[in-house]
């Protein structure tokens, strides 16, 4: 077992899709800890907004083979593999951490995220595994958080049950 930090996010329907990836992940691993959904612009093109959250969950997978699970998650609401890299999105959900491992260049899968400097990612992380400690630059999520030069910007939250 092991304890994945997960990003979501979508712009496409975004509360709908949440809330089902939500589900899906309660349905396959039980208790999933799951921050608020803050609204937040685009990032790398002009487009809708998205809503981000992140979760916490226990996986019995290895990271390769929870990142296969996510991603047919993922294609099971639509998702459009073919377009543009950054571009709208019914579902993306990202292994951000998986316990302490660190990993590169083992096919597209690389831990930590770098996306873990982006607001919309670390935000939502640090709300609900505040002492999680980065295995790189080896600080908790709070004092990354802390940190960053969008702590003080006020992100819109959402209610998940809207």
């Amino acid at each position: 077992m092991g304890k994945a930090l997960l990003s979501l996010g979508s712009n496409v329907d975004p509360r709908r899709h949440l809330q089902a990836a939500a589900e899906a992940l309660r349905a396959r691993f039980g208790d999933v800890r799951l921050s608020s959904i803050h609204r937040y612009p685009a990032v790398g093109f002009a487009g809708s907004d998205f809503l981000n959250a992140a979760a916490v969950i226990d996986s019995d997978l290895d990271p390769q083979s929870l990142n296969d699970w996510l991603h047919a998650l993922e294609d099971a609401h639509g998702r459009d593999r073919g377009g543009p890299r950054f571009g709208d999105r019914t579902l993306d959900i990202d292994i951000v951490y998986y316990d302490d491992r660190v990993m590169e260049g083992e096919g597209h899968l690389q831990l930590p995220r770098p996306e873990i400097r982006h607001a919309f990612v670390l935000k939502p992380l640090a709300e609900i595994a505040p002492c999680f400690i980065d295995p790189v630059q080896r600080e908790s999520l709070a004092a990354l958080w802390a940190l960053h030069p969008d702590h003080d910007a006020r992100f819109d939250r959402v209610d998940w049950n809207a």
